[in-house]
């Protein structure tokens, strides 16, 4: 996941700091509402400077860190499809101080969609499963303060590391029986708390003893 955040912000950082070097080779008057064409895009002086900076930010987001890129993408992928829909508005006119082209215009929503979807892929969702990076980042409250709720605290990690090696174990298909029983109460539930809760009770039943299963059953049944 934090791959495709880091990928994905370095190669668009990549791109725009290529175009960007190669209008300010070419010395283009910085404000020219008509711009040169570099790249198949139309560029000036100002645009050329912006997007070398946009550029470097998307790469420094890359090497800092995935969560870093992730934030980063998001954010200026929702800024460029902001930019052409506002460049898009007034093209043609001397309010136009990037040079924009309907040919920029299409680039700048392009790379925005891509750099929107691709920084929340995996972290915006409204199930997040244990094992994944941006669990962690969501509040858990309060720390602990007395010795019990440090033990409470510390069962209730070891419990969503026991589920989440059974998930991983269940998706490849080399989950034991034990793990089954557990897995098939879990998933009766949606939230993290209730699933994570379900799987530390589900390990004092013993098997065909919970009656929500059975319940459940009954209802399918009918």
């Amino acid at each position: 996941m934090h791959t495709i955040h880091r990928v994905c912000a370095a190669l668009c950082g990549g791109f725009l700091i290529l175009f960007g070097c190669f209008g300010l080779g070419q010395r283009l008057p910085f404000f020219s509402t008509t711009g040169t064409i570099v790249l198949g895009l139309s560029t000036n002086g100002l645009l050329a400077a912006v997007s070398v900076i946009v550029g470097v930010i998307l790469l420094a987001s890359a090497v800092r860190s995935g969560h870093t890129a992730s934030t980063v993408s998001m954010t200026l992928g929702g800024l460029f499809l902001l930019s052409g829909l506002v460049n898009a508005l007034i093209l043609g006119t001397s309010l136009n101080v990037l040079a924009f082209r309907m040919e920029n215009v299409l680039f700048s929503f392009a790379v925005g969609a891509v750099l929107l979807i691709t920084g929340a892929y995996g972290r915006v969702t409204g199930r997040l499963p244990l094992d994944n990076p941006y669990h962690r980042d969501m509040p858990a409250g309060p720390p602990p303060q007395s010795e019990e709720e440090i033990a409470q605290h510390a069962r209730n990690l070891a419990s969503a590391g026991e589920l989440a090696e059974a998930e991983r174990a269940y998706a490849l298909h080399c989950a034991d029986a034990e793990q089954m029983r557990r897995l098939e109460i879990v998933h009766q539930y949606r939230s993290g708390e209730e699933r994570l809760r379900a799987w530390r009770e589900s390990a004092q039943r013993a098997p065909g003893s919970d009656t929500m299963t059975r319940s459940r059953q009954r209802l399918n049944a009918n």
